[in-house]
């Protein structure tokens, strides 16, 4: 075996480790890939013969691909955009395969995602590659050109403002999330606001992300009463609901004449919705849903039109 075909067998070892840090990194993945695949590239032209700890260098290459990657997306990023929704892991029900499990290992949710995007770039890069992936301080710092300890105080700032914003752990048992999500829409086309109110937490958060395209779309939504209204003035009773798990809890695809035009995650806790994150750009939704759409099995989620 030569040294390309040794490189390449090798690479493939860790590239799901690698995508996983990037999807943290990043929040995004069509990013995530692109830095995974930046990461080969450098890894390539760079060789790797005399490197001892293989899986470590190929996590710092990744880590400063993607801290350079989210600092020019900052850059770019309009005033807007400041309801964000990640992009979130879609597979139909029942569907997740070993990558899919791997970029959702550790719970990551997309609540936790959307704390993580409120976070410095160098303060993402510490908490992610120290808290995540065990990654020592002394190699993180020259990634942010700081010291270890300064590197250190980065992770720490970070990880008070993920405990902060105490994040909701989801409901373990997938077939009561659905339950909750069936009745949610359930209610929602039946016009049954009372309905609506029993199934939502009276602190939940409704995250709606229209894209650069339709920023008016864009907002965040607080209370049950206010959650529900908003609810049943866009539920599409023509629509067709297809299940299927976002970040590994229950979420639907939701398509118009055949076209996906929204992708929505629940939270759902002890019955109750704590947080929904929809995301209606649909340049976006076309991308993240094709795993759904393309499966010839999936049915529809939840109470269809007569």
């Amino acid at each position: 075996m030569d040294e390309t075909e040794w490189q390449a067998d090798r690479f493939e070892e860790d590239r799901a480790h690698l995508r996983s840090v990037a999807y943290r990194m990043l929040g995004s993945i069509s990013e995530a890939d692109d830095a995974v695949q930046d990461t080969w590239l450098r890894m390539s032209r760079a060789g790797a013969s005399g490197v001892e700890n293989i899986g470590g260098w190929l996590t710092t290459i990744v880590g400063r691909v993607s801290l350079n990657m989210l600092r020019s997306r900052n850059t770019r990023r309009e005033e807007s955009l400041d309801v964000r929704v990640p992009d979130p892991v879609i597979v139909p029900e029942g569907s997740l395969q070993p990558d899919e499990e791997a970029l959702l290992a550790d719970s990551v949710s997309l609540e936790l995602l959307v704390v993580l995007d409120t976070l410095a770039p160098a303060e993402r890069l510490a908490f992610v590659l120290h808290d995540m992936f065990a990654l020592p301080f002394e190699e993180i710092a020259p990634m942010v050109g700081r010291s270890p300890a300064a590197a250190r105080q980065l992770a720490s700032r970070a990880r008070r403002r993920v405990k902060g914003a105490d994040v909701p752990a989801p409901d373990p048992d997938l077939a009561r999330q659905r339950d909750v999500v069936d009745a949610f829409f359930l209610a929602a086309r039946g016009g049954d606001f009372d309905a609506l109110v029993a199934l939502l937490d009276p602190d939940v958060v409704l995250r709606a992300d229209g894209g650069t395209g339709r920023p008016a779309a864009s907002r965040v939504i607080h209370g049950r009463a206010a959650v529900a209204g908003q609810a049943l003035m866009f539920a599409l009773p023509d629509a067709e609901l297809r299940p299927a798990l976002v970040n590994g809890a229950a979420g639907v695809v939701v398509t118009f004449a055949g076209q996906p035009v929204s992708v929505m995650g629940f939270t759902v806790a002890e019955g109750k919705v704590l947080e929904i994150d929809a995301i209606a750009d649909p340049e976006r939704v076309r991308r993240i849903a094709a795993a759904v759409l393309s499966d010839d099995e999936s049915g529809t989620a939840g109470p269809q039109p007569e």
